[in-house]
């Protein structure tokens, strides 16, 4: 997954949410989730090799399910991570998903205004900012692929 093809598949995505008639929050909400997960794989999957294209540095591998159940969306994503970044991944997603709303924003200012995590490559607010849009707690899962490695999934309902 690179940038260029994050860009094209989340083009395609916001004009078929469009085509279903749907209201503009949850189509900015899918559409928004939607990009976070995907740049999560960009960025930490640990199963990436280097692109031939100048213009990207890595091809990063990992999956991603955008659905529908009756009138509720979801966004699901996976990707291969280090079994050593699975403690903090628990434990910062754990913490996220026992959050109410308001919980969830006061955590999102606040990191905000704090300094970037380490490790992080960006400002650390993504599993914040895609449980803010999820209409319930968001879910995870770990499943053991080897003695180095975990395969990573996060649901969000919309």
């Amino acid at each position: 997954m690179t940038e260029a093809i994050l860009s094209g598949i989340g083009q395609a995505i916001k004009q078929k949410l469009a085509l279903e008639d749907i209201d503009g929050k949850t189509v900015k909400s899918v559409f928004s989730v939607f990009v976070e997960q995907m740049q999560n794989v960009i960025r930490y999957s640990a199963e990436q090799e280097p692109e031939a294209d100048e213009k990207t540095s890595v091809l990063s591998y990992g999956l991603l399910t955008v659905g529908r159940v009756d009138d509720n969306y979801f966004v699901t994503c996976g990707n291969k991570v280090r079994l050593e970044d699975q403690p903090r991944l628990q434990e910062q997603l754990s913490l996220i998903q026992q959050m109410d709303p308001a919980g969830l924003k006061a955590l999102y200012k606040q990191i905000l205004k704090g300094e970037v995590p380490e490790g992080s490559k960006g400002a650390g607010v993504g599993f914040v900012d895609i449980a803010r849009k999820a209409s319930k707690p968001i879910n995870f899962d770990f499943m053991k692929i080897d003695e180095k490695h975990v395969f990573f999934t996060l649901k969000a309902d919309i």
